[in-house]
């Protein structure tokens, strides 16, 4: 006897804002198979049901299943986990789907409350980068969310507004740029957030994308025009005032890791000067985060980084402005026209968005939201 198929389509569908027709049209079937496949009386061949899944932006998992048995384990799913460092397991981790693909991020707790988590790292992959997942709501976790890969610490404040607003969920996967575009020309994020300056041009981005990726067509959207500097301790008890200062004998410096603008900035800054990395006392020493690398200054265990100055005015540290840059937010141009991506993009035309971030962030946001490719 044939096991019977359950299907999810219709709610999917509908959930996505596409007509019966609409799908059918991109599908290439009829607008009849797709009502029969709702109902449950036809189950479409593995070419629809991968079609279906691309178009819906979800999983064919999560669109047709059998029914459950008692062998079946709900509670367990393999995923790719987006983390720049070794997963490890037990680790709690946030899920979402893209595309057709589970992804996890890791997540931290703070020091006063315990990590927002979908689930935790049961065992690690064969595989680098893949692992399963004990999960606790498998299909609560794939509903309105997007995953944003970058490293501007000032993101956490367009991701709680836009849930705010529009329901949308952000999962945010701290990333250099460039792993940040790599994950998203994998299809492993929604959203990649860079501030990579073309060393000919002095452009952003754009040079990069269009040099990295030339077959594929990408919107790009500015965040916001942030400064980046020396953070230093309160005070600056070490009397740092320029790069060359950071080759002094007794100062500590903490650097970001290879692929991060902040470290193509510095090695950009040492050659102008012709002081040589191997004097400045830490350049192997790496933070992965604006944020990572202000919390060393404030704890002593350095004494300055290159960092934003919003990462600075998160800990109360000095700041000396070296360089502005532009930090945009590269996506698919499909993925831009989806519903949730339309209301994430919607946010950025807010003036309380702007607002916030020019004054907890000190960000300038004459450019936020403009459309630059």
């Amino acid at each position: 006897m044939k096991p019977r198929v359950e299907n999810r389509l219709a709610q999917i569908r509908k959930s996505r804002g596409v007509g019966a027709s609409e799908l059918a049209r991109r599908v290439q079937v009829s607008r009849q198979t797709i009502y029969a496949i709702e109902a449950g009386t036809y189950v479409p061949n593995t070419e629809v049901a991968l079609h279906l899944a691309r178009e819906l932006e979800v999983t064919v998992d999560e669109l047709f299943s059998l029914p459950r048995t008692a062998g079946a384990s709900p509670d367990s799913l393999a995923a790719e986990v987006l983390s720049a460092g070794a997963p490890e397991k037990g680790q709690p981790v946030r899920i979402c789907t893209v595309g057709s693909r589970w992804v996890a991020v890791p997540v931290s707790a703070s020091p006063y409350f315990m990590p927002e988590a979908d689930g935790v790292i049961q065992h690690l992959g064969r595989a680098a980068g893949r692992a399963d997942l004990a999960v606790f709501a498998k299909e609560e976790a794939a509903q309105k969310r997007l995953v944003l890969a970058g490293c501007d610490p000032a993101t956490n404040l367009l991701a709680h507004m836009v849930e705010k607003i529009s329901g949308i969920e952000i999962v945010s996967a701290a990333a250099s740029s460039k792993l940040a575009l790599a994950w998203l020309k994998e299809g492993k994020v929604h959203i990649a957030g860079s501030h990579l300056e073309d060393p000919q041009t002095g452009e952003f981005n754009l040079p990069f994308v269009r040099r990295e990726f030339p077959h594929e067509d990408f919107t790009v959207v500015t965040f916001a025009r942030w400064e980046e500097g020396l953070v230093l301790a309160p005070g600056n008890p070490k009397c740092i005032r320029q790069i060359e200062d950071l080759g002094r004998k007794g100062v500590r410096f903490i650097n970001r890791e290879p692929g991060s603008g902040s470290r193509a900035l510095l090695d950009q800054l040492l050659a102008s000067t012709g002081l040589d990395p191997g004097t400045v006392h830490g350049y192997d020493h790496v933070a992965y985060g604006h944020l990572v690398a202000a919390y060393s200054v404030l704890s002593g265990d350095t004494d300055v980084c290159l960092a934003t100055r919003s990462a600075a005015k998160s800990f109360g540290l000095e700041f000396i402005p070296l360089h502005s840059e532009r930090y945009d937010l590269v996506m698919r141009k499909r993925t831009a026209g989806l519903p949730a991506v339309e209301a994430f993009l919607d946010v950025l035309q807010r003036a309380t968005l702007r607002r916030k971030l020019e004054v907890l962030a000190g960000y300038d946001t004459s450019e936020t939201g403009t459309v630059v490719a």
